[in-house]
């Protein structure tokens, strides 16, 4: 399939596409395939962390394929583990021999851990002036985090990564990160499956005559949102992708944004920490 990426210009000049492959909870050979499969459909964004305990599967796959490093947008976090100034800095060094890379496209610090957030951030800033990653990022970082970090950090976040979807539609949240040119990206986004046979959603997708899964991840793009749906099932993988050729009218849009039921997948980054 042809690459017909749409991209986002982030706040430092980096380009990353709005759609790529998440690749949470896939390991060893699955995670390898799932990537090799998804470089083959036209993704380019692979999306993962060091908790996953995939970095090598993933850096296997980018070597299999002949995909130039430079079109490929590669994503990694720091672990809550590895929090901290001297700690993050080791971690990277790990994470990038895994990914057996020269550099990582966007590194984050995956949650806001309340005494160590901070010393992270600092370690991700000095990554960024060294050149060792194209752009750095926070994920699960809600707007008191992003007010929080905005009084410390001397780079502002190029993209927070969060539960998003039209059933948990943070719309203040957007709001906040776009006024402060930062990327909001969606984990998380299809609800893992919760919500395919809502009634609403289907009228929708016959509309279109598209799968639930496809409005849904278009709707995120026509947000200005990048998306990274997991799968590795091929067929899921290519449909995912195939999200291209069509547009949502604003009216629906605007419907489709009321489907909020404020409902989370994933922790409550505000009850946890």
């Amino acid at each position: 399939m042809q690459n017909q990426q749409l991209f986002t210009s982030l706040s430092n000049g980096a380009q990353m596409p709005l759609l790529g492959l998440g690749v949470y909870d896939m390991y060893k050979k699955e995670a390898e395939q799932a990537v090799l499969w998804a470089l083959e459909t036209g993704y380019r964004l692979i999306d993962t962390a060091s908790m996953y305990r995939n970095e090598t599967e993933i850096g296997n796959a980018v070597k299999q394929s002949d995909i130039a490093r430079k079109d490929l947008f590669i994503t990694t976090k720091v672990n809550n583990d590895d929090q901290g100034y001297d700690k993050a800095l080791k971690a990277f060094d790990v994470s990038l021999q895994k990914l057996n890379l020269d550099y990582v496209d966007l590194y984050m610090v995956h949650w806001p851990i309340k005494f160590t957030r901070k010393f992270t951030w600092k370690a991700l800033e000095r990554l960024f002036h060294e050149g060792r990653v194209k752009a750095i990022g926070v994920a699960n970082y809600l707007i008191p985090f992003l007010e929080e970090l905005s009084k410390e950090a001397t780079e502002v976040p190029m993209v927070n990564q969060v539960e998003f979807s039209p059933y948990l539609y943070q719309e203040d949240l957007l709001k906040y990160c776009q006024e402060h040119k930062i990327q909001l990206q969606a984990y998380s986004p299809l609800v893992r499956g919760q919500r395919m046979a809502d009634p609403k959603l289907l009228n929708i997708a016959e509309k279109y005559q598209k799968t639930p899964a496809q409005i849904i991840l278009r709707w995120a793009i026509q947000l200005g949102v990048s998306t990274i749906p997991k799968s590795s099932n091929l067929e899921r993988i290519k449909e995912n992708f195939d999200v291209f050729d069509f547009e949502i009218s604003e009216q629906d849009i605007a419907y489709i944004n009321g489907f909020n039921e404020n409902l989370r997948i994933v922790d409550d980054p505000m009850e946890l920490l």
